[in-house]
């Protein structure tokens, strides 16, 4: 057994995929209220969003364009650090209805540069779709609009968030022993 597999026998098991779905499902009923008439750009934030984009798009019943953006905190690490950028998006976001979706709403940093980024970028609105919220004291800037999940302060992945790089690709969200981190 490698370590990564050791880390996910170990690891406590949050959502499965149908309680995602479910979370899928009412995040997507209420963007669909809100931007039925308003054709917004949606970016997904690399890497960590890409499974809950790519699983929340085909729920959206409205027309959209898809872009994406990638600043990171955390890199391969279990602890946010500085802000790095890595791209922005392609899409002029000048008099756009911008919906960022992201994975997990932490301490709010990384969520408040990007929306400050589109708001520089001349974006008429800026919206954030998030499919978790960590459970903090110390959060900073708006939370998400829309949220789907709430997970305890520990390190999670799954569903798109990794584990020092590994298992992104689970169709499921595990909270990391905190012995194991």
């Amino acid at each position: 057994m490698t370590e990564y597999e050791a880390m996910l026998a170990q690891a406590d098991l949050l959502y499965d995929m149908d309680a995602i779905n479910q979370a899928l499902d009412k995040i997507a009923r209420t963007l669909t209220g809100d931007y039925k008439n308003k054709t917004p750009v949606v970016l997904c934030v690399m890497n960590g969003a890409v499974m809950t984009t790519g699983h929340l798009l085909p729920r959206l019943l409205f027309p959209l364009e898809l872009d994406y953006i990638h600043a990171s905190r955390y890199g391969d690490k279990t602890v946010g650090g500085e802000l790095v950028w890595q791209s922005e998006p392609s899409i002029d976001l000048n008099n756009r209805h911008v919906l960022l979706v992201e994975d997990i709403f932490d301490e709010g940093l990384t969520l408040a540069a990007l929306r400050e980024y589109c708001h520089e970028a001349g974006a008429a609105s800026v919206r954030c779709a998030c499919l978790l919220d960590k459970k903090r004291k110390d959060k900073m800037g708006p939370l998400p609009e829309y949220l789907g999940l709430t997970v305890p302060d520990r390190y999670v992945f799954g569903f798109g968030m990794d584990m020092a790089g590994y298992w992104r690709n689970l169709p499921a969200i595990y909270a990391v022993r905190e012995s194991s981190v």
